[in-house]
């Protein structure tokens, strides 16, 4: 049972019918609309408008101070809007959902968001310079171009793009349906804290609410770069695997010498030196004392030993003198001493 459970959870096949999202027409009206209010507040802010006013008599009114007894759950709770500890938090899950399917289109997904979040909130936040209420000091004013860095809400804007992920990767309509409406009221949550808590203007907090939503509906436009970074990391990761196979398996290596077994030589080779030997043996004549050749006698030297080493012609001239009824016409003294 414990192999099957950990069997799943190694690779759990991505469910069917999962397509990215792409930039039709309903969303891209919805991104301009979303747009066009972003800078309507912009505008408003910086006219200093009704809206301005609705900042000063909220921040006046002290809600912190109306109701205490929300102080203690509502510092904890802001957490949820706190982008190192949210961030961490969605990786995680992320994480282990690109484990299982194989894939890190979540995690690419995740990053690409808060690096535009940082990048489009932390420009206007530092463009505008605006104080926040606990720094203003003049009654009335939008407090702009102050050195301060609180236009738009980063938690805000932080807990739509980082909890709006979540409802953005979904794979079913129903769980995309459900995560959405979960991470609206979150979001809506931590926005309405950071009023509660004097740390951020309304107008700071609807600016926050706009800029998450615009970069949620953005991200069909960089579903092809997240597509292609994905491939070039698993492209880099598979030369890196093969580049390792290589290296283990080079001649040389520990683990890869295999002892040889020891070479059988050929029969040519075995009965080379065989003849060898026979060769030599015929170049230096019959030896001594073997069997079918006669002996040589030990003090035969000079032309009666070359005599016995010559093979028998019929030509050859026989080392007796001839005979005849007169008798023998060598004379005695020419006869030669073959042994001594």
């Amino acid at each position: 049972m414990r192999t099957d459970i950990f069997a799943r959870l190694d690779r759990e096949p991505e469910p069917p019918k999962i397509e990215t999202p792409r930039m039709s027409s309903t969303r891209t009206a919805l991104f301009g609309g979303t747009l066009a209010i972003y800078v309507v507040i912009v505008a408003a802010v910086l006219t200093n408008s009704w809206l301005v006013a609705l900042d000063w008599k909220t921040m006046l009114f002290r809600p912190y101070q109306q109701w205490p007894g929300l102080h203690a759950f509502l510092d904890y709770f802001v957490v949820l809007g706190q982008r190192g500890p949210t961030a961490v938090m969605i990786a995680a899950w992320l994480g282990w959902r690109s484990w299982r399917q194989h894939t890190l289109r979540p995690l690419l997904v995740l990053g690409t968001s808060l690096l535009l979040l940082n990048i489009t909130v932390g420009a206007v936040k530092l463009g505008l310079g605006r104080q926040g209420p606990h720094y203003a000091t003049q009654i009335g004013s939008p407090e702009l171009f102050s050195g301060g860095d609180i236009f738009p809400s980063g938690h805000t804007a932080n807990a739509v793009v980082t909890w709006g992920i979540l409802a953005y990767l979904a794979t079913t309509p129903r769980t995309r349906r459900y995560l959405s409406l979960g991470s609206s009221a979150l979001s809506l949550g931590v926005g309405a804290t950071t009023v509660y808590l004097g740390t951020h203007w309304v107008s700071d907090v609807v600016l926050g609410w706009v800029a998450g939503l615009l970069i949620l509906l953005a991200m069909p436009w960089f579903e092809p770069m997240i597509g292609r970074a994905e491939l070039i990391i698993f492209g880099v990761r598979d030369r890196l695997r093969a580049y390792r196979r290589a290296a283990v398996r080079k001649p040389g290596a520990p683990g890869d010498v295999r002892p040889q077994p020891p070479r059988r030589p050929a029969s040519g080779e075995e009965e080379q030196p065989r003849k060898a030997v026979g060769a030599g043996r015929a170049g230096r004549g019959p030896v001594a004392g073997g069997s079918g050749s006669p002996a040589r006698p030990s003090g035969a030297t000079g032309t009666g030993a070359l005599a016995q080493s010559r093979p028998h012609h019929p030509t050859a001239r026989s080392d007796h003198s001839p005979i005849t009824p007169s008798g023998s016409r060598r004379p005695p003294q020419s006869r030669q001493v073959t042994g001594g």
